[in-house]
């Protein structure tokens, strides 16, 4: 039985940029840790780890994001940035007040948009977005 979903968990380069990006995007910064530790290495599947976490929340409390930046062990791949018809590229989407002005702030923070913004309807206006690292960020204005 599921009660809910906690978080999302990316990772990321530079995680004062990534926070900066989601807070711009309006996400609260919940907290910042570092993690390490015997129970991390058995968590991740790796050993030595340590990562610098912050973890920030929508407005309404109910959905959350960790980014994460690993100090030890260092990686040894990248995510590719592969295009959105890719199995496996996650995305993350947003209910936002106003596409076009949330655009414009995160353009600031480095993110360029995948396509346009469409219009599907009378129901929304919806686009993608890459923020930090690739980060597929997906935002949309209800307009009912």
């Amino acid at each position: 039985m599921i009660y809910r979903m906690d978080h999302v968990g990316v990772v990321v380069e530079d995680l004062a940029a990534a926070i900066a990006f989601f807070v711009e995007l309006g996400l609260e910064l919940e907290g910042e840790a570092v993690v390490e530790g015997e129970w991390v290495d058995q968590l991740v599947g790796l050993d030595g780890v340590r990562a610098d976490i912050a973890v920030v929340r929508t407005p309404d409390g109910h959905g959350r994001v960790e980014l994460s930046t690993f100090r030890t062990p260092v990686a040894t791949g990248s995510a590719p940035r592969a295009p959105m018809n890719t199995p496996g590229i996650p995305r993350l989407t947003f209910v936002v007040d106003a596409v076009d002005d949330v655009l414009d702030r995160l353009r600031a923070h480095g993110a360029e948009l995948v396509g346009e913004v469409a219009r599907y309807g009378d129901v929304c206006r919806y686009c993608y977005v890459r923020g930090p690292d690739g980060i597929i960020i997906g935002l949309v204005e209800e307009l009912n």
